[in-house]
């Protein structure tokens, strides 16, 4: 299993970003994908999650009003459209392989539900 994201960088408030993870090892139209970033000192939290389909998805609350969450099976890749940036959202991005099959909302957020991860693509936001 390989994630490899992308898309990172440096951007000012209020720009855009579109973070995209290209997957491989593995059957990617079967699995729930997930993001989830890591700003210095803090601990990693779940930004958003996608369905294996793509027809549910779940952000957190500070960014579902800000970001977009997207798949291409086809391509095995996942995408994070992330707009109006702000300086708290300084961090490095992960992607993560979840759970195969049903979508639980409950679960999604869970980071232990996640078992294979992307190296992480960092994304700087000046103010």
């Amino acid at each position: 299993v390989q994630l490899q994201a992308s898309g990172g960088g440096l951007v000012q408030t209020g720009g855009s970003l579109r973070l995209s993870c290209a997957a491989s090892g593995f059957a990617f139209g079967n699995y729930i994908m997930g993001w989830f970033r890591q700003a210095p000192g803090n601990e990693r939290e779940f930004v958003a999650a996608i369905s294996w389909s793509g027809a549910s998805t779940y952000s957190v609350d500070s960014v579902k009003d800000r970001s977009y969450i997207s798949r291409d099976n086809d391509k095995n890749t996942v995408y994070l459209q992330m707009n109006r940036l702000k300086p708290e959202d300084t961090a490095v991005y992960y992607c993560a392989r979840g759970p195969a099959g049903a979508w639980i909302r409950s679960l999604v957020p869970l980071i232990a539900k996640y078992d294979f991860w992307g190296q992480g693509t960092l994304v700087t936001v000046s103010s």
